[in-house]
Parts: C-alpha cells; structure tokens; sequence
C-alpha cells in the first residue's frame, strides 16, 4: 500500500513532501521524516479556509488547498463515506 503524500510550502518558498496520517476537512496529521527521525504536525484550515498550515519544530508550513478541495478529494478516494451521512 502506497501512503499518500502532500506538498508543503515553507515561509522561505521551499516544498517539503509530508505523509499523511489521516486527512480530514478540519484538520490534516502528517508526519515528516522516516524512522526515529519523524515529526508529526496537525494542520489546521486558515481563517478564510482556502489553505492549511501549522508549525513543524517552530517553523511555519502551509499546504495550499481550500477545504472543499480537500473534501472532494476525500470524497473521490472513498464515496462510501460521503453516502454514511
């Protein structure tokens, strides 16, 4: 099984690929780093909802994608979710 991956973007303009531990429309876990190295960040949606971002070791990190991107895109994975509601 092949974990999903995300694109980050870093203050500094630099793009960080994280793994995605679970991904929902109010928060996304990731966890950057492989074995005793890793970190985990929660990434919460902005204010006006059209990105995510959160801190890694007290840098800022931000994964550019709206909330209903993100729903669809967890809608599209597995729709049996979509229909439970």
């Amino acid at each position: 099984m092949n974990p999903e991956t995300i694109k980050l973007r870093t203050v500094n303009g630099q793009t960080i690929e994280a793994v995605v531990l679970s991904k929902r429309a109010s928060g996304i876990e990731i966890v950057l780093g492989e074995g005793i190295h890793n970190v985990k960040c929660s990434l919460a949606p902005t204010r006006n909802g059209m990105a995510y971002a959160g801190s890694i070791l007290g840098r800022e990190v931000v994964y550019e994608r709206s909330r209903e991107q993100v729903q669809a895109d967890i809608d599209r994975v597995n729709p049996a979710l979509r229909k439970s509601r």
